[in-house]
């Protein structure tokens, strides 16, 4: 009983700011975080205006033996003839887009020069340049897997959904896991821009959407796009209330301390913790078909679990979307969307030095408390289904490229030993399930209409608030674990 209590005051004090308290018939759930938020969350919902008719984008690869030479021409009229940072009327972007900003903050005053970029050069798997539309790459190696293949690919998608609308620019990316330009070694002089796909707080890398949203090869992961609607399908199969009482997770452990100490928490005759939990062996998934790593249908247990690998893990994404309240043990590293999640809105938080006994809490709290625990659930599945759609991720890329080109001061030139990189240089040389990939993921109309409005930075009391309400929520669930102990 003392356990509720506290839990409704939470809801009152904690969250009196970003819990809205207008629950639905369906969902029994709150809509937003802040009265910005929730003003940008009506403005998704309400009736866009007309779209111009899109075109479609067309791929022709042929009988042709050697590489295709990419001879496609961006036309004048494909070009807007206003300023892409000038949109016409349009919904306003989610509120993590404001992060863009802050990951651009240490060149705000000085911008980015030639010397600058070059100086990023021995952390990147490639260069990339953008000159008129058209797209150049200059590879370096050391990329893992087929990553910087779908990290360029989701690129070409966007230089194809918004025609013109990339400013030229050159940058330097990482398509490894762990962040590279330390805050501390770069107090007195900006960094090197180096872009990647998380960050931690200690470390500078200016965050881009992971090579996953177009589908991951090695592991028979499908685009986002695809993949988002079937776990919706799932979520169906199974009534969260019907579902297994316990927390699930499935992964690799041996990529991480974080991981391998999970499985202590596993069901054994000694303990149960509430956790079930299964090692996957990728080579040995493989050569069963992917039989059972089918993320579809993995949403059978009332609670998922997180916990990040090397560096972040693009499972957070998967385990968010499954109408299950995600259980976070606590992260270190931030992609371009976690920083808008706010614990105890969209997760539940894990110790990460007692996950046992941290986990087991959070299990038997939500399977008596089932109505807030299924309404947690539900917040985070709505969120990656409307905030994270494969729409925003485009128009995240798009903000966070015309922003990072305004702050160049000089013009590129395409490198010596760059290439050209189109649909039909990537798509057609492909095969097997890289190419099967490439095509579900390829985007097959232009959008004409403008992207989603960016909303204004965080000004200083806004980040320290969002801090603030982070800590205190973390400190609440430690301080009922201990009183349960």
């Amino acid at each position: 009983m003392g356990v509720v209590v506290i839990f409704l005051a939470l809801l009152v004090f904690v969250f009196s700011t970003f819990w809205v308290a207008n629950i639905s018939s369906d969902y029994r759930m709150v809509t937003s975080m802040t009265p910005q938020a929730l003003k940008s969350n009506i403005s998704h919902s309400a009736h866009p205006p007309p779209k111009p008719q899109p075109k479609p984008i067309a791929l022709t690869c042929g009988n042709q033996t050697t590489a295709p030479i990419c001879q496609r021409q961006v036309s004048a009229s494909a070009v807007p003839s206003r300023p892409p940072t000038m949109p016409r009327s349009s919904a306003s972007c989610p509120d993590y887009f404001r992060w863009i900003y802050e990951d651009l903050r240490p060149w705000e005053t000085t911008g980015i020069t030639r010397e600058m970029v070059g100086s990023a050069r021995k952390f990147a798997t490639f260069r990339l340049v953008v000159l008129d539309g058209r797209v150049y790459v200059e590879h370096y190696g050391g990329g893992f897997q087929t990553r910087d293949v779908f990290t360029l690919w989701g690129l070409l998608q966007l230089a194809n959904r918004y025609p013109g609308r990339i400013p030229n620019l050159e940058l330097m990316f990482n398509c490894n896991d762990t962040p590279s330009i330390k805050s501390a070694d770069h107090r007195s002089s900006p960094p090197p821009p180096l872009f990647r796909y998380c960050k931690d707080d200690k470390t500078l890398d200016i965050v881009f959407p992971d090579w996953s949203f177009w589908g991951w090869a090695e592991v028979n992961i499908k685009p986002w796009r695809t993949l988002s609607k079937e776990l919706e399908e799932g979520n169906r199969i199974v009534k969260w209330r019907d579902r297994e009482p316990y927390a699930y997770w499935k992964g690799n452990p041996w990529v991480s301390d974080g991981r391998s100490d999970l499985m202590r928490c596993n069901v054994s005759k000694h303990h149960d913790w509430n956790a079930r939990l299964y090692a996957l062996n990728w080579d040995s998934e493989k050569n069963q078909g992917y039989k059972n790593s089918n993320l579809a249908s993995q949403c059978k247990y009332r609670y998922k679990i997180f916990v990040e690998g090397r560096a972040w893990s693009v499972s957070n994404k998967y385990m968010l979307a499954c109408d299950s309240p995600a259980l976070f043990v606590r992260t270190h590293f931030h992609d371009f969307f976690s920083r808008g999640l706010m614990p105890g809105l969209h997760y539940w938080p894990i110790r990460e030095d007692d996950k046992c006994s941290s986990i087991k809490f959070a299990v038997d709290w939500g399977n008596k408390h089932q109505e807030e625990a299924e309404a947690m659930g539900r917040v985070g599945s709505r969120h990656m289904k409307e905030e994270v759609k494969m729409e925003y991720v485009y128009d995240y890329m798009l903000h966070l490229l015309i922003q990072y080109g305004k702050l160049l001061r000089y013009k590129p030139t395409v490198p010596e030993k760059a290439t050209e990189f189109c649909l039909e240089s990537v798509a057609c040389p492909a095969t097997g399930i890289v190419k099967k990939l490439l095509m579900e993921s390829m985007e097959k109309w232009t959008e004409e209409a403008e992207p989603c409005r960016i909303p204004p930075p965080f000004n200083p009391e806004e980040l320290q608030e969002i801090m603030e309400r982070k800590a205190n929520v973390l400190k609440q669930v430690e301080s009922w674990e201990g009183k349960k102990g």
